[in-house]
């Protein structure tokens, strides 16, 4: 089930899914292959960290930082674009819909939509931020498992696609369809039930996901085919097989099944009732080295080979990938504050622990990031590796970043770069110790050699902490 691994042959998927499970970590910033594209991020990424320490961002005053590769956000979406065009036919509709949960800042989905990618969005919260980010409703799909009567309405009315998730939900959407006009294109969530990838917490179609109308079960296949022929207005198919630790060939086997599903109903229905297929997302990301594995490129071509119906023209796709935009293109910067040894163990006491990592602090072996050492200047560290734990400020031991990583030895006042971290870390924070969130730059490059730097997000205050922890009803349970 969960742990279920698909055997088919698959190496680059299989191993970019593999890296996230455990695999050990390379020091970061020593050469390990990456060239072109890949070359170039790594040169950015070390200019900024210099500048952002030259310009002030980081320093005693301000010991943490997220920085955000505007060049390489807008690289990634512009692959994502020619990995598809290049198996589509001309015409064919195609909407790549980032899944704002991946980093849900208004600036980002704002790069993004200006880049020709739209918003998938799973919560008010999120469609309020692809709204404020001036992302149009024909680009905007809504997916969720518990979408409310009063979301529905609104999507309708707004003319957002919608994929519900489940019977009831569909029957909640009929009567809102009798009673009003609306032009969202409306789909049904299956999962396939293919089976799982190496983070069981992750894996989307096993037997038992809480996912979508699970298509093996008794009676299912039946249902769905007939839900469709009941509704003409039902006219898309949605299933999402991959996220992180899931191999590309299994990721491909859902979409073949989501594809023979369709080109059943429409058999049956004796006509191309069903127009799109949404895919979903999910490519894994290489978090152990700078190199770029798997590609959309590559997962393109194993579609097309795989699923060649898919790419004739008479199904629309949608996409909804998310990590694998971002990920590779944020950087957190902490400053490190103390030294010490324990246990014979060097240890660098640093501000980014589990309130921007929370995933790999408390699941380090399926979450391993790369930690790169720069010195007080932001310039990387070079000199023999020593192996030490990277630590964050929160009063729990477990809180590490990293645990007996070779690094160059980090001293007071040295710099920790959290490395990959620009999807579900430092726009996902965790506020345990009521630390704050840190703020979020975007940079580029000046166009003279230099960096600039634009301001994403504010870092929190801590009056703002207090204020959304109740400080204006400071009274409120003593007046009882």
């Amino acid at each position: 089930m969960g742990a279920h691994r698909d055997t088919a042959e698959d190496p680059a998927g299989d191993r970019a899914g593999d890296r996230a499970g455990g695999a050990a970590l390379p020091r970061a910033g020593v050469p390990d292959g990456p060239d072109g594209p890949d070359a170039d991020r790594v040169a950015r990424r070390h200019a900024a960290v210099r500048a952002a320490v030259e310009q002030g961002l980081l320093g005693p005053a301000a010991p943490l930082a997220a920085l955000l590769d505007v060049t390489g956000i807008r690289d990634s979406a512009r692959a994502l674009r020619a990995a598809f065009d290049a198996v589509t036919p001309p015409g064919t509709p195609v909407l790549h819909a980032f899944a704002v949960k991946a980093c849900p800042l208004v600036p980002v989905l704002r790069l993004l939509h200006e880049a020709g990618i739209g918003a998938e969005v799973a919560s008010p919260g999120e469609l309020a931020l692809a709204r404020a980010a001036g992302v149009p409703p024909d680009r905007t799909v809504l997916d969720s498992p518990a979408k409310t009567a009063a979301e529905l309405r609104e999507a309708l009315a707004l003319g957002i696609a919608v994929n519900a998730d489940n019977p009831q939900e569909l029957a909640r959407i009929d009567g809102l369809v009798c009673s009003t006009v609306t032009r969202s294109p409306l789909g049904l969530r299956v999962n396939p039930q293919i089976g799982g990838g190496s983070i069981e917490a992750l894996s989307t179609a096993t037997a038992t996901s809480k996912f979508g109308v699970a298509l093996r079960d008794e009676g299912a296949r039946a249902w769905i085919v007939r839900a469709y022929l009941d509704r003409p207005w039902l006219t898309r198919l949605h299933a999402h097989s991959g996220s992180q630790g899931v191999p590309l060939s299994l990721m491909a086997r859902g979409v073949a099944e989501t594809y023979a599903l369709a080109e059943e109903i429409n058999g049956r229905a004796g006509r191309r009732q069903i127009d799109t297929l949404d895919i979903g997302g999910g490519l894994p990301v290489n978090f152990g080295s700078d190199v770029t594995t798997p590609t959309y490129a590559q997962y393109a071509r194993l579609l097309a080979e795989a699923v060649p119906g898919l790419f004739t023209g008479r199904y629309g796709l949608v996409t909804e990938f998310g990590r694998s935009l971002l990920a590779k293109h944020g950087t957190v910067l902490a400053r490190v504050e103390y030294t010490k040894s324990a246990g014979g163990r060097s240890v660098a006491v640093t501000h980014a622990g589990v309130q921007i990592a929370v995933r790999t602090v408390y699941a380090p072996a399926s979450w391993p990031l790369r930690i790169a050492a720069h010195d007080e200047e932001g310039r990387p560290k070079s000199g023999p590796d020593v192996v030490q734990d990277i630590a964050g400020p929160a009063c729990f031991a477990g809180d590490l970043l990293a645990e007996g990583r070779p690094l160059p030895r980090l001293e007071p006042g040295d710099h920790a770069a959290v490395l990959d971290t620009g999807a579900y870390c430092f726009a996902h924070h965790y506020a345990y110790n009521s630390l704050a969130r840190p703020g979020i730059h975007g940079f580029a490059p000046d166009g003279n050699g230099g960096v600039r730097f634009a301001v994403v997000r504010e870092p929190q205050t801590p009056a703002e902490i207090v204020a959304e922890s109740g400080g204006a009803h400071t009274s409120a349970l003593t007046a009882l």
